[in-house]
């Protein structure tokens, strides 16, 4: 056991030893103690818990001393934004939200028909909800930059779970209604989190679990797209790397289209190829930007001109003209598929949130502005309840757009207002001209558009930092490629909330020790040179101390003790008479926490050898005097910092020692 303690007693130049124990000696407290805090009542406790948990941004502070007008002003500009930032609007701004607007549209109308298709809905859905949703989060959203419409990983999700219900070609009429209903849930979910302030409950999903389950999704979504990028009929209905790959090779030589195949490459590389220049050179970022507009014209008319859809290159077809129809009465209030509808609704919710989120966070960082999670979550959810009477499925935030609207210039919202209005004059007038637009280029297009979801990067950095994390990472995507979207989000909540847990249950407990020449103490394993006090053991407890890790904790720290006094004996030092428990880092304890204090109070009177406890924090004060802890311990042994607790063990030693 003495492998646990490599610094214990490394060796110490005994001038510099003798120097720090004696500054030690001498160390007066000034007469502070450790003081006990006012008396809450139960109602007063449980006001502060209640505002701490759900207001802790103070949110009502803007109405203070205000008047009732300009109080309702301010409620209207909290759930509309667009109040506050308008009046400051100006031709300028407007400038630069124009050119953002058409240039994510140009962009949004090819990814529109490709997410349809991903989520196996018609080309004309997609657009749909590049139509409504935009408009709703212009005038409800807080971030400047977020561009909503469909995006891959939650019309993936969607597919995914919609599929098992119904089959989208023999059951087009359920499948759709099941969707609708789900995205009637998504925004309802959305809307209860933001109107109830339970924004935190999306941070359950770890930032590593996110970049694991994003990644796993998008390389799903890729693989799936080479069913059009090659031509191939008969395709699996799995997700899984190993059926779609099997569906791929099994089809090689009869299968696939050398036409389509050859059109797909093409496209495709020069989608990567402008992305990468853009990439390299950011002040032309529009090359990319406009890449897949250009390819879906470009190719449209080859196939228009050469009639190549004939020669068995897959085209999207007939898009019907108009505008959103209402759906309000497809949607399952109840009946059987009500309960499957909630379900897909709650988890496509999520998923969806997460992602606008870290997006609208990550331009908000760059660009300085703070971002309200919860306006966010009411803004989406407000939108897709709104998209799902219109016939759009769930919308969020897109990270492509989103990218290239902050690289355009927005300022506001009013791109998401530009790009809505472009999709409807698409769906008035344009709609007909992509009849002969081919798969295999939407194909490309999106595959060009998930690439970027795979962050080997940010995965390398979780490596470097917590290995932990990385397990994390590592398990939802492997889950999300090797079985299904489904099982990879499970094991991402699973592991985060697995590590949560493991945290809590399992604090960090460590030995201190005195940095020489000075009054303070610190980790001997993060200070070498930190000096142990012969007789002396300072133990610091960094966690709340609850019924989870309570029992655990008493437990370390008689290890600890145990293994010092073998060292003692292997040292031939004196015993230790001292065990000084600093509780700076306590935030809190439980009445199971009390409970183990105490026992361990007990166990180490009975070893003669005394606790003294080090800056105990109000709460846990106080319910150490609620329990008549305090009055077993006496307050002698209460100390303000490690060094009066340490002087006043070295001030007993010599009285002991003097006749």
């Amino acid at each position: 056991m003495m492998k646990n303690y490599p610094l214990s007693y490394q060796a110490v130049d005994k001038e510099t030893e003798a120097e720090s124990h004696y500054i030690l000696s001498q160390h007066n407290s000034n007469g502070y103690t450790v003081g006990a805090p006012p008396k809450k009542r139960l109602t007063e406790e449980f006001s502060h818990t209640f505002r701490e948990f759900f207001f802790h941004d103070d949110p009502l502070y803007q109405y203070k001393d205000k008047s009732k007008i300009r109080q309702c002003w301010l409620g209207l500009q909290n759930f509309f934004p667009i109040l506050e930032w308008g009046r400051r609007y100006n031709l300028k701004m407007f400038k630069g939200d124009l050119i953002a607007g058409l240039t994510i549209a140009s962009l949004c109308i090819p990814q529109d028909i490709g997410y349809a298709k991903l989520a196996n809905v018609d080309p004309r859905y997609g657009l749909y909800t590049s139509f409504v949703p935009p408009l709703i989060y212009a005038l409800m959203g807080s971030s400047r930059d977020v561009a909503i419409g469909p995006v891959a990983v939650v019309s993936l999700l969607l597919a995914e779970f919609l599929r098992r219900e119904f089959d989208p070609t023999k059951n087009k009429e359920d499948y759709l209604r099941l969707a609708f209903t789900a995205t009637f849930f998504a925004g309802l979910t959305q809307s209860i989190l933001g109107f109830l302030r339970l924004g935190f409950i999306v941070e359950y999903l770890s930032h590593a679990a996110i970049v694991g389950f994003t990644a796993g999704a998008a390389i799903t979504i890729g693989l799936q797209q080479l069913k059009g990028l090659f031509g191939i009929t008969n395709f699996t209905t799995h997700t899984d790397i190993v059926s779609v790959l099997h569906a791929v090779f099994s089809n090689a030589h009869h299968g696939w289209n050398w036409q389509t195949m050859l059109m797909g490459t093409i496209f495709l590389a020069y989608l990567l190829t402008t992305k990468y220049v853009a990439l390299k050179n950011p002040k032309i970022f529009w090359l990319a930007a406009s890449a897949p507009l250009i390819s879906v014209i470009v190719s449209t008319f080859f196939v228009y001109i050469t009639r190549a859809d004939k020669d068995g290159v897959k085209v999207v077809g007939h898009i019907t003209k108009g505008v959103n129809p209402p759906s309000l009465d497809l949607i399952y209030f109840s009946g059987p598929h009500l309960k499957k509808g909630i379900k897909i609704g709650v988890i496509a919710g999520f998923v969806g949130l997460t992602e606008a989120i870290a997006i609208g966070r990550t331009f908000a960082a760059i660009k300085d502005y703070q971002l309200d999670g919860n306006k966010e979550m009411l803004a989406s959810g407000v939108m897709n309840i709104a998209g799902s009477f219109t016939s759009c499925i769930v919308a969020t935030g897109s990270f492509s757009r989103s990218a290239v609207n902050f690289m355009s210039g927005c300022h506001t919202t009013v791109p998401n207002i530009v790009m809505s209005l472009i999709v409807l004059l698409t769906l008035l007038v344009i709609t007909p001209l992509f009849k002969y637009t081919p798969n295999a280029i939407i194909s490309a297009i999106i595959i060009n558009a998930v690439i970027g979801l795979v962050d080997l990067g940010a995965a390398y950095k979780i490596y470097k930092v917590d290995k932990m994390d990385f397990l994390a990472c590592m398990g939802s995507f492997l889950g999300v490629v090797f079985k299904s979207v489904e099982v990879g989000l499970l094991i991402s909540v699973t592991l985060s909330l697995a590590k949560i847990l493991l945290q809590i249950t399992r604090p960090k407990i460590f030995v201190l020790g005195n940095l020489p020449r000075t009054t303070t103490f610190r980790n001997i394993e993060q200070y070498p040179e930190a000096i142990r006090i012969p007789g002396v053991l300072v133990i610091k407890v960094d966690s709340a101390i609850y019924f989870a890790n309570a029992t655990y904790i008493r437990e370390k720290i008689l290890r600890w003790l145990r293994d010092e006094e073998d060292l003692n004996r292997h040292h031939g030092l004196a015993r230790t008479q001292h065990l000084i428990l600093e509780m700076s880092a306590v935030t809190d304890i439980d009445t199971s926490g009390v409970h183990e204090v105490e026992e361990l109070f007990k166990i180490l009177k009975r070893l003669y050898i005394q606790l003294e406890l080090v800056n105990p924090g109000p709460l846990v004060m106080d319910k150490l005097l609620s329990a008549n802890f305090i009055d077993l311990l006496r307050e002698e042994h209460l100390f303000v910092t490690v060094g009066d607790a340490v002087a006043n063990c070295f001030a007993k030693s010599k009285d002991q020692e003097e006749p």
